[in-house]
């Protein structure tokens, strides 16, 4: 009976907590006052308890009161939990935080929702290269919707650190080496996560808080290393590094996660000037800062001090929530007695976090996001796995399309080709899917997918299958391995993503593929990465295919059929060999829970592609770091040339990419008239119009990403040869043409100068537009 009154009164204590945060959600002042009063009643070990987010362990329904983390949540130390996945465990778990705490507090649940929850969506390199805001922007909002119907509220998710260097395996997780267009996805992702109107966010049950990750120059790492160290000039940080960052506080996101970097010689999860001088005191962010997972800890091993004393470092830095470390919990009640905390510090933090349950609406509704009823309404619909195989479909980039017979022909040979080339292909006859990727459903998503449901998609084989009965007879044989050395194949396939290594001999495996491919009209080669060979934590010195695959398709080309090497991978390989020998090249990236299907849509020509690359594919490894939007040096390398004594360039390789920024081929071409300027010359606050006629000439409908690129000629300090500052993704039917215009205002033109002052300096500028950052048409313009 006593515990029945005591949970009644709980209940009601809940309850009118519920009526006041109902009655406070109306304006920031009314916020203020329902935390002010909140924290009145707040002993300094809740305070505290709110920074510290554990991760959960295997909590079961109906097992949650029993588990290691339930007592810290009855005591009011723990402000957040993540990566527990069901409604059910969350209700659970909830109900101990808001029903048998003392104040009745309810918990943040986050999880790494990257590119989808249990409908996938392309990984995010791959959805970047669709170039298509709102279908980015569409990926977020499905997300959203499918997580917070399993008790979501938060994800770690939009990841947007830029990166030059292929090597390091978390550019998988990016959107590639532009700041610019990783602005645009970065606000594209907040917006499908939060809402997109600013002054409504969150308001909605099927909207989660974002945590723009990470903070700052993760990308950047040495040696292409993961948590490597970064060292850089704060000129090139701002004008290279720091804008999708600042594109996400614009946007409204709500939480900033800490990188495990150093930036400056100090650890970003404890560097002042990075997360209170610049963050909040120059972007204005008002969210809060958690740190990545034992980010506080870690810092012991980067030798700036013991738990106590980085603990302290961090909170006095500007981090609000300590992910895992327990650092705050275990060791500020005693920095705060020794004076290395001030209590306004820990007020701060702490007031940080209950906004964040407010503007959720928690304190409204702790069980905003536990409707059971939601996850089989909400989640894996046909209407997201649709939007899903559509996107998955924009983001694949034909790298080569060739006849099959025009391989052997010399590059310089002057014949005319008259074969077409081999995709897409034909709906009748055989076709053999070959390759140790061909049939393995779990790594079809791709790298962080945490919520998939991994035997629940179609492999390639099997969705070729399903798509062609009757029309296509789809066979398959392994080939061959993932990679020749057992104990690195186990390395790559990790976390449930195994290919179920054959023991066969490498001979015996190819044996039986020649004989599959013997009865194929076309083969579809099945290679590249396995899902966790990128990701974090999986860094590469060599990006070839692995040797084992390498063998498979050549063996594939000498049988003379047309071959259509289907790409896998999760970030820019070297693929010069393949780009000479094989006739057609489709990257696939890894594309999600109906990637299959969205692959057969493009192999057949159902949809034509149109992806275009957002990290440039060097032709080595020894060329890297390779991008588009580097600086030119005194000593250039005249355009065309190999090799010249002297000049900036290797003796084994010219400093060309093999694919550059923004390249994608398409079943049709598009034509690209000059450039036509409004004026020439652009005023102190005026614009001008940059425009282009832009001419779908090919035999198929397509959709084509018209970019705009600039060069500031003369500069206070250098400048890169292009920046990419526009792009608009069209539509043409065949023959058709349409008029594309870009608005360039002295906002355009801006940069960091010496001294970090954001300028447009008067001179000259190069206006380029094409259809990549290499083919492209130019004008001048001048800035008065």
């Amino acid at each position: 009976m006593k515990k029945i009154l005591k949970r009644t009164s709980l209940l009601l204590i809940s309850a009118l907590m519920s009526i006041a945060a109902a009655q406070a959600q109306k304006s920031p002042q009314d916020m203020d006052r329902f935390i002010d009063a909140l924290m009145k009643k707040m002993t300094v070990e809740e305070k505290i308890g709110q920074l510290n987010l554990p991760v959960t362990g295997d909590i079961t329904t109906g097992q949650a009161k029993s588990s290691d983390v339930a007592q810290k949540i009855e005591k009011g130390l723990v402000g957040g939990l993540f990566n527990l996945k069901g409604v059910d465990r969350i209700l659970e778990v909830q109900k101990l935080a808001v029903e048998k705490s003392r104040l009745g507090i309810p918990l943040l649940f986050g999880m790494d929702v990257i590119h989808g929850y249990e409908t996938i969506f392309p990984i995010p390199l791959g959805l970047s290269c669709t170039w298509d805001m709102a279908a980015i922007e569409k990926s977020a909002r499905i997300a959203a919707i499918e997580a917070s119907a399993d008790g979501i509220s938060w994800t770690f998710s939009p990841m947007v650190d830029i990166s030059r260097d292929p090597r390091w395996g978390r550019v998988s997780e990016g959107s590639g080496e532009d700041p610019f267009l990783g602005g645009a996805i970065a606000q594209a992702m907040v917006y499908g996560y939060q809402g997109a109107n600013l002054q409504d966010q969150l308001h909605r049950n099927d909207e989660i808080m974002a945590c723009v990750k990470h903070f700052a120059l993760y990308g950047a790492g040495e040696a292409g290393r993961d948590y490597n160290t970064v060292d850089m000039s704060r000129n090139r940080m701002f004008n290279e590094f720091m804008y999708p960052y600042e594109a996400a506080v614009e946007a409204g996101v709500g939480s900033v996660m800490a990188s495990f970097n150093e930036i400056d010689g100090i650890p970003a999860t404890g560097n002042k000037w990075l997360l209170s001088d610049l963050l909040r005191g120059q972007w204005g962010f008002e969210g809060f800062v958690v740190t990545d997972f034992t980010g506080i800890s870690e810092m012991i091993e980067h030798g700036v001090g013991d738990l106590q004393t980085v603990s302290a470092l961090a909170l006095n830095a500007g981090v609000d929530m300590d992910m895992v470390s327990e650092g705050f919990v275990g060791t500020l009640m005693k920095s705060i007695k020794e004076g290395k905390v001030r209590m306004g510090t820990l007020n701060t933090a702490c007031r940080r976090i209950l906004e964040a349950k407010y503007k959720l609406g928690l304190f409204d509704n702790p069980y905003k996001y536990c409707d059971v009823n939601r996850p089989k309404r909400d989640i894996f619909t046909k209407e997201h796995r649709d939007a899903a195989r559509k996107i998955a479909g924009e983001s694949f980039v034909l790298l080569k399309n060739a006849p099959a017979t025009a391989q052997p022909l010399a590059a310089h040979s002057s014949s005319p080709v008259t074969a077409s080339p081999v995709l897409p292909l034909k709906k009748q006859g055989t076709v053999a899917v070959i390759g140790p990727l061909g049939n393995t459903r779990s790594n079809m998503p791709g790298t962080w997918s945490v919520a998939a449901r991994l035997n629940d998609y179609p492999s390639l084989y099997e969705g070729l299958k399903e798509m062609m009965t009757g029309k296509v007879n789809i066979t398959y044989a392994k080939g061959s391995n993932l990679i020749g050395d057992a104990a690195y194949e186990e390395r790559a396939t990790m976390f449930g993503r195994s290919l179920n290594r054959d023991n066969r001999t490498d001979q015996e495996l190819l044996d039986e593929a020649l004989k599959v491919a013997a009865g194929a009209d076309v083969i579809v080669a099945a290679l590249g990465e396995s899902s966790e060979m990128s990701g974090e934590s999986s860094s590469r010195t060599e990006l070839g295919l692995p040797n084992v695959q390498h063998t498979l398709l050549e063996a594939l080309l000498k049988t003379g059929k047309p071959v259509v090497l289907t790409l896998f991978t999760g970030r820019p390989l070297t693929l010069n060999w393949e780009q000479e020998h094989v006739p057609a090249i489709l990257n696939v990236w890894f594309g999600g829970s109906e990637a299959a299907y969205a692959i057969g849509d493009v192999l057949f020509g159902d949809v034509n592609p149109s992806g275009k690359l957002t990290m440039t594919f060097p032709k080595n490894v020894g060329q890297i770091p390779l991008f588009y939007n580097h600086k030119n040096t005194g000593r250039p390398l005249a355009a065309g040339k190999w090799f010249e004594k002297f000049r900036s360039n290797y003796l084994d390789v010219d400093n060309e990419p093999l694919y550059p920024f923004g390249y994608g081929l398409s079943y049709t071409t598009f034509q690209y008239s000059d450039i036509a300027l409004s004026t020439p010359t652009l005023g102190k606050d005026g614009s001008v119009t940059a425009v282009v006629t832009v001419t779908n000439t090919g035999k198929h409908d397509g959709a084509e990403v018209v970019q705009l690129y600039i060069r500031d000629l003369v500069g206070s300090i250098t400048r890169p040869v292009r920046e990419l500052k526009g792009f608009n993704k069209i539509f043409l039917r065949a023959g058709e043409s349409k008029t594309v215009s870009f608005t360039i205002t002295r906002d355009l033109l801006r940069f960091y100068d010496y001294d970090l002052n954001y300028v447009a300096e008067p001179g000259d500028f190069d206006i380029m537009i094409g259809g990549n950052s290499q083919a492209v048409k130019t004008a001048k313009l001048t800035l008065k």
